[in-house]
C-alpha cells in the first residue's frame, strides 16, 4: 500500500469518526428539546405511524426495532392519550392497524417545530460563510441518510 492510499484512509477514518461524533452529539441535543410530554420512543412510534400511514403493530415494531411487548406498551399508552387510535385490520381481523389522530399529528407538528427553533437557534449564532457551507453539505448528508433505505 502507498503512502497516498494510507493517508487517504487515515482521512477517511477520521472524518467518518468526526462526522458520528458531531452528528450523534446534535441528535442528542435535538432529542433533549421538549417532546410534549412524550419518551423519544413514544415520539419515534408517533413519527413512524405518520410515515407509514394506518399500520399493523408487527410491522411498527419492525420498523422502530423493537420487540411486539415493548410497542404494544408505547402504543398502548399513545392511545390512552388519544394521539393514536387501534382499529381490527380489514383484510384480518385478528390483527390491529394503528393510526395517527388529529391530535396525535398536531403534537408531532408542535415537537418538529420546537426543534426547528433550536437549529434555527443555532444557526443564527454561525456566520454566514459557515451557514453556506452546512448548506451546501445538506445533500451530501441527505444521501448519506437515505443510503440502504432504497
Amino acid at each position: 500500500m502507498t503512502a497516498g492510499v494510507g493517508a487517504q484512509t487515515e482521512t477517511g477514518e477520521a472524518l467518518a469518526a468526526d462526522l458520528r461524533l458531531a452528528v450523534g452529539r446534535l441528535a442528542r441535543k435535538l432529542r433533549q428539546v421538549q417532546l410534549g410530554g412524550l419518551s423519544s420512543s413514544q415520539v419515534s412510534a408517533l413519527a413512524s405511524v405518520e410515515r407509514l400511514g394506518p399500520v399493523r403493530l408487527g410491522d411498527l415494531a419492525a420498523a422502530e426495532g423493537v420487540t411486539g411487548p415493548t410497542l404494544t406498551k408505547i402504543v398502548a399508552h399513545l392511545e390512552t392519550i388519544g394521539l393514536v387510535t387501534r382499529a381490527a385490520d380489514e383484510a384480518d381481523r385478528r390483527a390491529a392497524r394503528i393510526t395517527l389522530t388529529a391530535d396525535g399529528r398536531e403534537r408531532l407538528v408542535r415537537i418538529r417545530s420546537d426543534r426547528d427553533a433550536f437549529l434555527e437557534q443555532r444557526l443564527g449564532a454561525l456566520d454566514p460563510d459557515a451557514r453556506a457551507s452546512l448548506a451546501a453539505a445538506l445533500p451530501v448528508l441527505r444521501a448519506l441518510a437515505d443510503e440502504g433505505e432504497r
